[in-house]
């Protein structure tokens, strides 16, 4: 029995979300002395504070690997999302979200303005996501969906802001990446199921 466009859409975001996900805790294990609250998920690919960057392996090995096949995976769920809802707008602001994530992983800490604009791209494109694409989910997802890209597009104003909550920043920047991956896995765990 062949997969529908959505199924491959949704297995292939669902997969790639979920290795990310595991991938951050392979890697925040392998780091000396890494903190979440301290230190951001970027820095496990490379620390650069004061010009001096620190590359500590495997983790940065692991983090970029991951969040590359990440965007790829997320890039080929926004084919699949335009082929099962002819709808570009989502597809669209999918393949944002998988454009920022692989330029996260070629461009770490170490490249400067380019980490952080594809950062950038990737945070504001999966919360907006989220949002946007409530609306091919049922309830509760829908709202769901609705709540987890808000925390994610309001907690990225805070970030750009310097208002950490009390969090830090690796803390305040996990506000801004949980939400969106929480969602990516009901999102895709959710077009997997369907015909």
């Amino acid at each position: 029995m062949a997969l529908s466009n959505a199924s491959k859409a949704g297995t292939t975001i669902f997969l790639g979300v979920v290795q990310f996900t595991m991938a951050i805790i392979l890697a925040e294990v392998y780091y000396p002395g890494y903190s979440v609250g301290q230190r951001t998920v970027s820095d496990l690919g490379a620390t650069c504070t004061s010009g001096t960057c620190v590359v500590e392996q495997p983790s940065a090995t692991i983090i970029n690997l991951s969040v590359m096949l990440l965007g790829v995976l997320v890039l080929t769920g926004a084919f699949y999302i335009q082929r099962a809802f002819h709808w570009k707008p989502a597809s669209g602001l999918i393949a944002l979200a998988g454009v920022g994530a692989i330029g996260v992983g070629i461009f770490p800490e170490t490249a400067g303005v380019l980490h952080g604009l594809f950062s950038l791209i990737a945070f504001l494109s999966s919360g907006l996501s989220a949002v946007v694409l409530a609306r091919f989910q049922r309830k509760p997802l829908f709202y769901f969906s609705i709540i987890l890209g808000s925390i994610t597009l309001v907690a990225l104003v805070l970030y750009l802001g310097g208002f950490d909550l009390g969090l830090g920043q690796g803390g305040m920047e996990r506000m801004i990446i949980y939400p969106s991956l929480l969602w990516g896995i009901g999102f895709g765990g959710n077009l997997m199921s369907a015909e």
